[in-house]
Order: C-alpha cells, then sequence, then structure tokens
C-alpha cells in the first residue's frame, strides 16, 4: 500500500492521472458509476502489487478498498468482473489515446541528467536503442473434436493464435514488440499481436516512436543506432529502418551475401580480427566487408561475417558451410570509429535487454493475462510500462547518480618511421585490439 500512495501521489501531482481521467476517454452503458479512471487506479495497484492473478489481489486488497480508491481521488471500488467486462469492451481508439499520452508523457520528463551516450573511436556520440520482441504463451487443454460436436470456443481465442513458442510451454501465444533506452532502461513504447505478431509492421511504429524520442532531444536520426536480432534480418525490415535515417545493427539472415564476389575475396584473406567472448569462450574469425549490397537496387551496407569450426551440436544461428559456421552482421558503423570486434560486442550485447525483461517480470510481470480481449491486454501493458519508467525516476530521486558513458578507446593515427635502426619488437598476438575504456551501463544491476 505504501509503494501505491507514493505512486498516487506523484501521478496526481504531475498531473498524469488528471490527463488520464480528461483526454483518454471510453463510453460504454452499465457501468453505473464508474468511470475510466476507477479502472485505470485499480490497474496500476494491480500491477504494482505483483500477485499473480486478479483474484488474489482482490482478497488481499478487501480490507483497505475504500482508502485504496481514496488515494487516487476515487470513492469506490469495482468489483472484478466489472473491471473484467472494462478491458474486454475496450476499443482501438481508447488504447491508442493512452499510448499517445504515454508517449508526451515520456517526452516531457526529464528523470536522468542526461539520455547516456555511446563514444566511438572517433569521438562521435551515438543512443543506442533496443526493439525486440517478447512472448507470453498460453496453455489449452485437448478437446475432443467431431462432426457431432460444435468447435470448441477458447477463452484466448482473441488475443493468441498458434505460433512460435520458444522455450515456453503452451499451445498458442501473444507476441508484443518492445522498444528500450539501452542506456536508461526507460521503455519507449509496446505493440502486441495473436501469435507471431506483425513483426514488420510492429517494427514500423517503433521506428516512428523512435525518430520523436531523437527530435525531442535534439539529435538527428543517423546518430540512433537500432538493435535488431534476427527476426528483422531479412532485407525488407532492414529497409525500413535505414529508410528513416537511423544506424542499425542487425543479425542478418541473408546467406546468399556469402556467396557475392567480394564477399568471398575477403574470406580468402587472413581475418581482420579474431574475437572471444568473455563468459562463453567461443572464438570467431572477423571478416569486415565494408560495401556489400543489400539488394540488386541497394543500399550497400557494412557486412561483418563471424566464422567458427562446427562441433557436433547442430548450431541455432548461422549457416554451415564444409566444417564452419558463418553469421552474418549487418551494419551501417563506420569503419575505423567501430572495428568489426566493436560491431560484434556491440551486438552481442543487446542479450542484456533480456536481462532488463526479466526485471520487469519480477517486478511487475507485465506479460501475465490481464484480459482475454486483445484491447484489455494491450491498454494494460502501456500501464505497466509507465509504471515501470516511473519506478526508475523515483529510484533516481531517491539515489541520484550520473550514467555511465561507453566509450571506446580513440583510433591511433599512424607514426611517421624514424631512420635510426631499432631493434626489432615482438610481435602482438594475433586478433588483440584495444577494448573498451569505460564499459556500457551495467544491465543486471
Amino acid at each position: 500500500m505504501g509503494e501505491v500512495a507514493a505512486f498516487a501521489h506523484v501521478l496526481t501531482h504531475t498531473g498524469a492521472l488528471k490527463t488520464i481521467q480528461e483526454q483518454v476517454r471510453f463510453a460504454r452503458a452499465r457501468f453505473g458509476s464508474y468511470d475510466l479512471v476507477d479502472f485505470v487506479a485499480v490497474l496500476i495497484g494491480y500491477i504494482l502489487s505483483g500477485e499473480p492473478t486478479l483474484l488474489a489481489f482482490y482478497e488481499r486488497l478487501a480490507p483497505w478498498a475504500d482508502t485504496f480508491m481514496a488515494l487516487f481521488g476515487r470513492n469506490r471500488l469495482p468489483h472484478r468482473s466489472t473491471l473484467s467486462r472494462f478491458l474486454a469492451a475496450l476499443g482501438q481508439i481508447t488504447v491508442e489515446a493512452l499510448r499517445t499520452r504515454f508517449h508526451e508523457d515520456i517526452l516531457a520528463r526529464k528523470p536522468f541528467p542526461s539520455p547516456g551516450s555511446l563514444v566511438d573511436r572517433a569521438g562521435r556520440q551515438w543512443l543506442v536503442i533496443d526493439v525486440d520482441g517478447t512472448r507470453q504463451a498460453a496453455r489449452q487443454r485437448a478437446l475432443p473434436q467431431t462432426d457431432a460436436l460444435p468447435a470448441p470456443h477458447r477463452r484466448f481465442g482473441m488475443v493468441c493464435a498458434p505460433g512460435y513458442t520458444g522455450r515456453k510451454r503452451g499451445e498458442v501465444v501473444r507476441t508484443r514488440t518492445v522498444i528500450l533506452q539501452a542506456h536508461t532502461h526507460q521503455l519507449l513504447g509496446t505493440f502486441g499481436g495473436a501469435g507471431n505478431g506483425d513483426y514488420r509492421g510492429e517494427l514500423r511504429r517503433a521506428i516512428a516512436v523512435i525518430r520523436s524520442y531523437a527530435t525531442h532531444l535534439g539529435l538527428s536520426p543517423t546518430s540512433i543506432l537500432v538493435r535488431l536480432d534476427g527476426l528483422y534480418g531479412d532485407a525488407a525490415p532492414l529497409l525500413d529502418v535505414l529508410t528513416a535515417d537511423l544506424a542499425v545493427i542487425a543479425r542478418s539472415r541473408a546467406y546468399h551475401l556469402l556467396d557475392l564476389e567480394v564477399v568471398q575475396q575477403t574470406l580468402a584473406r587472413t581475418p581482420d580480427q579474431v574475437s572471444t567472448h568473455p563468459e562463453s569462450g567461443m572464438t570467431r574469425a572477423l571478416y569486415d566487408c565494408t560495401s556489400i549490397p543489400l539488394t540488386s537496387a541497394g543500399p550497400t551496407v557494412r557486412l561483418i561475417v563471424a566464422t567458427h569450426a562446427a562441433t557436433g551440436t547442430p548450431s541455432t544461428v548461422g549457416v554451415e558451410r564444409d566444417g564452419t559456421i558463418y553469421e552474418l552482421f549487418v551494419s551501417m558503423l563506420p569503419s575505423p570509429a567501430f572495428t568489426a570486434s566493436d560491431v560484434l560486442d556491440l551486438y552481442l550485447h543487446r542479450g542484456s535487454f533480456e536481462t532488463v525483461l526479466a526485471d520487469e517480470d519480477d517486478e511487475q510481470e507485465s506479460d501475465r493475462w490481464y484480459s482475454h480481449a486483445p484491447c484489455g491486454q494491450e491498454f494494460t501493458q502501456i500501464l505497466a510500462q509507465w509504471i515501470w519508467n516511473l519506478r526508475l525516476e523515483l529510484g533516481q530521486q531517491l539515489s541520484q547518480a550520473e550514467l555511465r558513458t561507453t566509450e571506446f578507446a580513440p583510433v591511433r593515427s599512424a607514426e611517421t618511421p624514424s631512420t635510426d635502426e631499432l631493434e626489432p619488437a615482438e610481435a602482438p598476438p594475433p586478433g588483440l585490439c584495444p577494448r573498451f575504456c569505460v564499459s556500457l551501463l551495467n544491465m543486471d544491476e
């Protein structure tokens, strides 16, 4: 109840609760004396409570129901069945109105002294933003299906669909695309869909959010670095990002690029660098192809080919040819401001996104089922991201700390050789390259 009281005070003091009440409208008959803000108050409490089900939350809230609603300036707690009907009846217009208010709140608030940055070897600053999908699986019991029986009615029929479940158990899934500001851990948006979702359409909407965020910060879109996983590794999604003038690092699935003559010539040479992962110990030989056509009509991109020997265990990423695993990484980052090893390290560090999502699940469990209707589920997950950002802001107020900046060692300029005789220097180990001077914000903190 203490945390709910703090959030109610912040939302009231900043005018966010009033903005939701006045600008997010939903009119429906038979809701009695309840207004949309009554249900928003209950959802905020449910998100903060960490309770696994709405029933458990209501049982915990029962002794303080009137006090709880009074924190938000309301006097009556809606029954949980009324809340479920409200979420089921929500329309897309209401969801988009809440999303708009959420994005306006992100731009209006400055919880951190700076948004953070990444400084390359040439001294240029970049802002890193991750876009990725997370999914929640739902289990359904097996039902007999014969000509004599009607088609089964599934509760998750509207909000879920068959799709890729990954390591999660279930028969149907729902996928949502999440936008993360990698330096501050602020969540900038969520777009959900049944099954595997419309990943390309959701990416386009994410691009619009990122450009608006960059404009508000006074940054050029070309200084925004978007990290994408292999889901977006085809030419069409990458063209959407490049057309928006955003920089990108992505794992590519276009393995036909390996057959290009310029790539074959690069692979025939000595690797540009050799990279060893500090945790897994995997060693990759890196080949830097600086100007490769993404499609026959362009544009040209920088292609990093990472190779390592195949093992007895089948590789889940890359393609195997003649006992060698080839992984492709597409980027627009300039060289020598970013070496091939820098590009690979930056991409692999996007795994820290999973740590943030895990923290979100531990604190708020945003992927739990709030509603069996798509709009109700989306409405509550937008609220959950709003609460997450406010938690970051309150934590910053309690313990202020400047964001650490990722800064690469500067490029060494070539020195003029001396005419004096010098003793031959010992050759450095292969693949040795300058490492980071200051590490990226620790995602595990």
